[in-house]
């Protein structure tokens, strides 16, 4: 067989290959969002119209009373998840950056296997362990328990994550800073960490939808609240807990809301990822880039 033919026979071979190849790897995307895609339209079916202006605005109605809304709820959430963040986020990052820098050493080798036993333990059981810590001290519920609780499941996705993401940072930078004179803690934190600041933002927002619609762990912690509450050391609602109440509810129109609050609650998840994505992005935050 002549060298030309053979070569075209292995070249069309290889072409047929990489269509194929590509083609299983678009599938496989299909096959991922698939299910999401089909949550969301059947979210959209059951709660858009239940979707009002009063629905977002005012508080839920006595049992047996048409209309109420969920406001209370969506301030209750974001009330929460501001705690969870204040408290989770740090810890995580910091947590990240010493085992990618200074945790080559045993004790970094038992942050990591906490993390990662941390990171599958239900949600329940971190909600009884808040309880304990917060609840049974403060002898009664409150939004800063639930931010407890919540802040707890974000910290050991935020520390794997972000340790992946300074590890990914070529060892050539540092070293350059070191060169120049600078102090280690000063790269870190002034050249590694905002060289990654994409991917640690990525784990941030990954570990932030995790919590945002947990609902087992605020049971023990926040408890609810069917009224305005904007103080943090007092039960509070939020949203998971409202849908929850309303779903297990023998009222028609409860149902309806529960299916409404469970949309604005995907909503504001994605709005809130997208919203800090864009901002990376466009080297708004942080001053990347």
């Amino acid at each position: 067989m002549p060298n030309s033919v053979r070569v075209l026979q292995i070249s069309l071979r290889r072409r047929v290959m990489d269509r194929f190849m590509t083609a299983l790897a678009a599938l496989t995307v299909l096959l991922v969002l698939l299910p999401l895609g089909a949550i969301f339209a059947y979210l959209l079916y059951r709660g858009f119209g239940s979707i009002s202006w009063a629905f977002l605005t005012q508080i839920p109605k006595p049992v047996g009373e048409a209309g109420g809304g969920m406001a209370n709820g969506i301030v209750g959430t974001v009330l929460i998840l501001g705690i969870a963040s204040v408290m989770g986020v740090p810890l995580g990052i910091g947590a990240g950056i010493y085992l990618s820098e200074y945790g080559q050493n045993r004790f970094g080798d038992l942050v990591r296997f906490v993390a990662d036993v941390m990171n599958g333990v239900p949600s329940i059981v971190i909600g009884i362990v808040a309880y304990g810590l917060v609840v049974l001290r403060q002898k009664h519920f409150s939004a800063i328990a639930g931010g407890v609780a919540l802040a707890i499941m974000m910290v050991p996705t935020i520390t794997r994550t972000t340790e992946q993401m300074l590890l990914l940072v070529p060892h050539a930078l540092r070293e350059a800073a070191y060169g120049l004179g600078v102090p280690r803690w000063r790269t870190t934190l002034s050249i590694t960490l905002r060289t990654a600041t994409s991917g640690v933002v990525t784990g941030i927002m990954l570990a932030f939808a995790r919590v945002a619609g947990e609902t087992a762990p605020l049971l023990f912690t926040a408890f609810g609240n069917q009224f305005w509450n904007l103080h943090a050391n007092q039960p509070t609602a939020a949203l998971s807990l409202q849908i929850f109440n309303y779903a297990i509810s023998p009222f028609d129109e409860w149902h309806r809301q529960a299916w409404a609050g469970a949309l604005v609650l995907i909503v504001l998840i994605v709005a809130a990822v997208s919203a800090v994505r864009i901002a990376v992005s466009r080297g708004t935050l942080a001053g990347v880039r």
